[in-house]
């Protein structure tokens, strides 16, 4: 049935949007200057150019629509215009206006694809060069620096992000814009995704289920893919890193190109690192980790429609750090030998948009295939103790109506057939297990005198699971279904103060494992609940943005209010061989806090960057709830020269963390001591060639973070870390 919905809209396409448009235009600052290599580009094609000397530029083969035009510059205003095409040539000129830093950027995640100034929800941006430079071990470490987001910890490659308090399936991770399906019930699950070949990655802090679905009450992490080359290049780069504390390498090797009606790119990526050392010098055991991954795409852009192909594949092989893999490892190594998780994730994604008139039409499919084993030892019944397979099928449509600069408007439809199923390794984590979902929604924004825009938005969610009876585990059959909502605004006090607002509902399903565990997993044993329901979120956010001419100060505060909480606690019970019974319940709870950025630009050499974090999560009894991170402080100074011989783009950047004492711990956790960590790093270009250099816990600092799971056995976070960056950019045409 779906293929016949999809001819059709292709056909009606080919029939009433036929059309070969260009747009053209001039990009110029303030004082009428052109800039040249601005980088112009439009979302809804995945097409783009850069500006010439004259600081002209074209693009072809544009259809009947209404399209939202990008205009990007280092050191100028991004800019993003909405523009009808009804003509063969189309004129739309910029005037950039020069800024010390980049402060507004287009949201990729939000329903609109706005600049982050236009949205009610809060939504940070960390670009890949940023990642790139933070020298970190993990994709999730790197995001960890915003404040509001933290980490969930195992090691050095095991790691799982936490948004203002809530994680596991409290939060969503997106392969550009795809759900990841990655049995994330449990915080020893890492996502199955790294961090090459990406443009950048989006935050959305707070609940985000109208657009992605229940699981997205605590908020969304969004990897977007990088860019098509430009029209009528092909271009590539060599990336290599260094790691000193883990003697760990990583390096990835990419190429793209594109002509005026396909782009293509491929990029392949490895990583290997042995087990960290902390800050006395001792290395935490079986720690170690090696990662190969592969990226492919290929798209076609015609008048009538826009259609992008995704492959992108990941095995890691992550040691895990527990009491049985302790005993058996005697010395630093990146062997793989004993208690691992060998795992492989294959995603084939289909995003397309279709042009009728004014209408645009994003027709998405996604098949994602994920295999997840424990290898362990042969002191077990089996060294494969688990197999599971998990395939999900996902696909959505969403119409855009005509819009104008005053309205916009949304509806789409979203599935999700799930299918796990356990292979012949002894030990099943969860059942063999179906899961369908189907969702509807809407939204809608509108902008009143360009000063106060509200936003909208509504969705509906249908979910059935089942499961196999299994020796231990009855055979549950469940459907859960709700309403999401959501009503925010944007109000333009000045030019320069902004205040936003946002009330949204979400709920959240319980999973399969909250319903049907009945064994031992991550070191304990853990019973389900069959009787759960649905949590209930109740989130109130306010931020106030101020941006005057060298200060930008960004205050946020947040209340979320959850009825039915889920979570995992020790009971007095035991088994047969003494172990304690945990059990899943569910209570009313409340989080709230706050997060502060300032940053100052003293100078245009000279960046001061200051933000703080405070959260407290509690049961309505007052008691604390688990995973919730500390309250951190981070200040940054980074000296940057434009020209300096024959270094370009120079900077020096020294910064501090100091997170403070965690003395609020739940029942079944224990206080944490705050810590100081001091950072240093270098970064320069020689011709095209982009290197750095950066100094983690630069003094060597013996300590453990909160939200780390290997408190419990006596280790510490990882100790001095320098890492070494080597950027090698290329064209062939």
């Amino acid at each position: 049935m779906k293929k016949y919905v999809v001819t059709l809209f292709i056909g009606l396409n080919i029939l009433y949007g036929y059309s070969q448009n260009i747009i053209s235009g001039t990009i110029t600052n303030t004082s009428n200057t052109p800039l040249s290599n601005v980088q112009v580009y439009v979302e809804h094609l995945k097409k783009g150019t850069l500006t010439n000397e004259n600081g002209y530029f074209e693009l072809k083969n544009i259809p009947n629509s209404t399209l939202k035009i990008t205009a990007q510059f280092i050191g100028y205003n991004t800019q993003n215009k909405t523009v009808t095409i009804n003509k063969i040539n189309t004129v739309i000129n910029f005037t950039l206006k020069e800024t010390v830093y980049r402060m507004d950027e287009v949201v990729i995640s939000t329903p609109f694809n706005k600049l982050q100034s236009e949205n009610a929800i809060k939504v940070e941006l960390i670009n890949a060069k940023e990642i790139e430079s933070g020298g970190n071990i993990s994709l999730i470490k790197s995001i960890a620096s915003i404040p509001g987001v933290d980490m969930i910890s195992k090691g050095t490659g095991i790691s799982q992000p936490v948004i203002r308090g809530l994680s596991k399936t409290n939060v969503l991770m997106l392969n550009n814009g795809v759900k990841m399906e990655n049995f994330q019930f449990s915080s020893g699950h890492p996502y199955i995704i790294d961090e090459f070949g990406i443009d950048h990655v989006e935050i959305i802090k707070g609940p985000a289920s109208l657009l992605y679905g229940s699981d997205a009450i605590g908020g969304v992490i969004n990897l977007i893919k990088e860019r098509p080359a430009p029209e009528g290049k092909i271009i590539g780069d060599f990336n290599t890193q260094y790691f000193s504390n883990t003697e760990g390498y990583a390096a990835n090797l990419g190429v793209k190109g594109s002509s005026n009606n396909l782009n293509w790119g491929i990029r392949s990526s490895y990583k290997s690192h042995e087990d960290y050392e902390d800050g006395n010098g001792d290395f935490v055991p079986n720690t170690r980790f090696n990662e190969f991954g592969l990226k492919t795409n290929i798209g076609l852009k015609k008048s009538y429609g826009v259609f992008n192909l995704f492959y992108d594949y990941n095995q890691p092989n992550l040691g895990i750090c527990v009491s049985n893999s302790i005993a058996l490892i005697d010395h630093k190594g990146r062997d793989l030998e004993y208690w691992y998780q060998d795992l492989s994730n294959h995603l084939i994604a289909s995003k397309n948009t279709l042009f009728l008139n004014n209408y645009k039409v994003d027709v998405n499919f996604a098949y994602q295939m994920n295999n997840r084993k424990l290898q362990t030892d042969y002191s077990t019944p089996a060294f494969e103790m688990v197999d599971m397979d998990l395939n999900t099928l996902s696909y959505e449509i969403k119409t855009h109506f005509p819009s104008t600069e005053k309205s916009e408007y949304l509806i789409g439809f979203q599935g999700a057939n799930k299918t796990n199923r356990n292979n012949e390794a002894p030990n099943h984590v969860i059942p063999n297990a179906d899961v369908n979902n189907y969702s509807i929604f809407g939204f809608a924004q509108y902008n009143i005198s360009n000063k106060f825009k509200p936003q909208f938005g509504l969705r509906y969610d249908y979910k059935e699971i089942s499961t196999e009876e299994e020796t231990n585990k009855e055979a549950i059959n469940q459907k859960f279904n709700d309403f999401s909502g959501s009503v925010g605004a944007t109000y333009a006090v000045t030019d320069f103060l902004l205040l936003r607002s946002n009330l949204a509902s979400a709920y959240r399903t319980p999973n399969i494992a909250e319903l049907t565990q009945n064994g031992y997993h991550n070191g304990r044993y853990e019973v389900g609940n069959p009787d759960l329901v649905s949590q209930r979120s109740y989130e109130a956010d306010l931020s106030a943005h101020l941006n005057l001419d060298k200060f930008l100060i960004d205050v946020s505060g947040f209340y979320n209010k959850i009825n039915d909480y889920i979570f995992i606690s020790p009971s007095d019970e035991t088994t047969s061989n003494g172990s304690i019974i945990y059990y899943y319940n569910q209570t009313n709870a409340k989080i709230y806090g706050s997060e502060l950025l300032v940053n100052y630009q003293a100078y245009k050499w000279l960046n001061l960057n200051l933000s703080y974090n405070f959260l407290v999560g509690k049961q309505n009894d007052d008691s604390y709830l688990t995973y919730i991170p500390q309250n951190k402080l981070r200040a940054n100074i980074e000296i940057s020269k434009t020209k300096l011989g024959i270094l370009s783009n120079l900077y020096f950047k020294t910064g501090i963390l100091v997170a403070e004492d965690q003395n609020h711990p739940s029942i079944y956790e224990t206080k944490t001591s705050g810590y100081t960590l001091i950072n240093l790093g270098f970064g320069a270009n020689i011709k095209s060639i982009n290197v750095s250099l950066q100094a983690n816990n630069l003094f060597n600092k013996t300590y453990v973070d909160h939200l780390s799971t290997l408190k419990d056995l006596g280790y510490n976070d990882i100790g001095r870390n320098i890492t070494a960056t080597i950027k090698i950019p290329f064209t062939l045409k």
